[in-house]
């Protein structure tokens, strides 16, 4: 049987998975999804964050191509399972009475969602403007040939 306090911490852990969720969902075209029971948050269609919250505790799952060996230095991480941890996936667990590096995790997530987006999601989100087409990339003009008379 739960205790209040373990109740409480429990409502403590879903508060972190939902400030963390809705700092990835303020991404450009950033939705969610359900698969396999966890939330998972995508842009366009691939996933860059991965978080759940149950008895354990939170969880959490993202692409950290730069910071990778560092974020695998800290206690509470691991290679992502299924083979992702090869492609700079990292895995967090935080338990029911910890609390997690928020800070730290929202800068992961920015990472992640800038490893999987599309470069023109990652220009909007820093406010740039599309690069200009140069000259020689642009398609030749034809000119119109006269018709000729039959």
């Amino acid at each position: 049987m739960k205790s209040v306090r373990d109740a409480a911490v429990g409502s403590q852990a879903r508060k972190y998975e939902q400030v963390l969720r809705d700092a990835a969902m303020a991404y450009p075209e950033a939705h969610e999804e359900f698969p396999w029971g966890h939330r998972a948050i995508k842009v366009r269609k691939k996933i860059f964050f991965i978080v759940g919250c149950n008895e354990q505790g939170l969880s959490l799952s993202l692409k950290l191509p730069e910071s990778n060996l560092s974020a695998l230095d800290k206690s509470f991480t691991e290679p992502t399972g299924y083979g992702l941890g090869k492609s700079g996936w990292v895995s967090a667990q935080f338990g029911m009475h910890e609390s997690p590096p928020v800070e730290l995790l929202l800068a992961w997530i920015d990472e992640s969602y800038r490893a999987i987006a599309p470069k023109k999601l990652i220009r909007q989100l820093d406010g740039e403007a599309a690069p200009a087409v140069s000259r020689s990339k642009q398609p030749a003009l034809r000119k119109s040939r006269p018709k000729k008379k039959p």
